[in-house]
């Protein structure tokens, strides 16, 4: 079947070798300097360099990104963490070609994506928040014809269909058509869609959304195996508790900037003295007088974070005592300090966990 054509008379995707199908292309994304280059990934390793990178809107002249520079090595799984409208989505657009930047480099390998977007296009696979647009394709149908799109050998692409299938648990929906797919169902279905034939980098933005929690740990367990085939991994997210268990490395960036780059745990080097106190407030309960000895507090809903020196740690415990004895608060309980602790730090503001949105 030739890229565009229909597939047992139903709906055909609409892009070829494009970031993920079904992904419409604007005009200034196929605009390319120079003479059109093809390039194909074998499976060796790919290094995603990005430096001093920078967009700005013409219109309203909005800073999107500010002299971003990062890199992610083969076989990494490398975390985009932020806020909603912290430049995330912008930067990954321009590393798929889809934007433009104002100034600064992309290179994977030795290949300019800023001169060349179309080899973005062909050695990069991007799922996006969006839904996919398989309403009329069986579930099967819409994996296996997307890897063919992306240049896969037929029986290479039926076999891995299998495989992600049985491994995402996803048989029982095997010949369902996307329209009476669940949103989580439908959201592992995009990440098989996009990873069949993967590229040399593999951008997934919010890949667990709406995904059951069973479901979600066999997602990371194919994330996992897609470093090991040596693709780089970015995960695009705002849920800091799934990148601290998932990632490798990872970047906070907020209002346009890289505000800092590392390891989980090296976010956390600073307050290896500290303690996390967590409080569940009773509903509509007022913020309550925080205590001399809290180094900084944040509240999301009835969820009051607050840290603490290691040292004060039973006075902090008999403050949280007699909150829940005052009926202020239901529960509370003490840790260590999280990834999160470290991203209110630098961001001023808690994550949205939950929360589906714009990045």
């Amino acid at each position: 079947m030739p890229p565009g054509g229909a597939l047992n008379g139903r709906m055909p995707m609409t892009s070829v070798n494009g970031p993920a199908a079904g992904v419409a292309l604007p005009k200034q994304a196929a605009e390319e300097v120079g003479t059109p280059v093809t390039a194909t990934w074998t499976g060796s390793g790919l290094r995603l360099c990005v430096t001093d990178l920078r967009k700005t809107y013409k219109r309203g002249g909005v800073v999107a990104n500010d002299g971003i520079t990062l890199e992610v090595a083969p076989g990494e799984v490398y975390g985009l963490l932020g806020p909603n409208g912290a430049g995330k989505t912008t930067l990954v657009k321009q590393v798929i070609g889809l934007l433009k930047p104002t100034s600064g480099t992309i290179h994977l390998g030795p290949h300019d994506l800023v001169a060349h977007p179309s080899v973005a296009r062909q050695l990069c696979s991007y799922l996006p928040q969006a839904p996919l647009p398989i309403d009329a394709l069986h579930a099967d149908e819409a994996i296996e014809l997307t890897g063919l799109i992306r240049g896969g050998e037929a029986a290479t692409v039926r076999r891995r269909t299998g495989e992600l299938i049985e491994a995402l648990q996803l048989d029982s929906w095997r010949r369902s058509l996307g329209t009476r797919l669940s949103g989580g169902v439908r959201r592992l279905v995009g990440f098989a869609m996009v990873t069949v034939s993967p590229g040399a980098v593999v951008i997934l933005d919010e890949p667990t959304n709406d995904v059951d929690p069973l479901r979600r740990r066999l997602l990371w367990n194919e994330i996992r195996r897609l470093g090991e085939r040596g693709c780089g991994v970015v995960l695009v997210t705002h849920n800091v508790l799934e990148a601290e268990k998932a990632v490798d490395r990872l970047a906070i960036i907020d209002h346009g900037r890289l505000l800092a780059e590392g390891t989980p745990s090296s976010f956390k080097v600073e307050s290896r003295d500290q303690l996390r106190l967590h409080l569940m407030l009773r509903p509509d309960a007022p913020d309550p007088e925080m205590p001399g000895l809290v180094i900084r507090s944040s509240r999301t809903g009835n969820n009051l974070v607050a840290v603490i020196p290691e040292a004060d740690a039973a006075v902090a415990i008999a403050w949280a005592r007699n909150l829940v004895d005052a009926g202020t608060a239901e529960e509370y309980g003490l840790g260590a300090t999280t990834l999160e602790d470290a991203y209110i730090k630098l961001t001023g503001r808690a994550s949205l966990d939950g929360e589906n949105g714009g990045s």
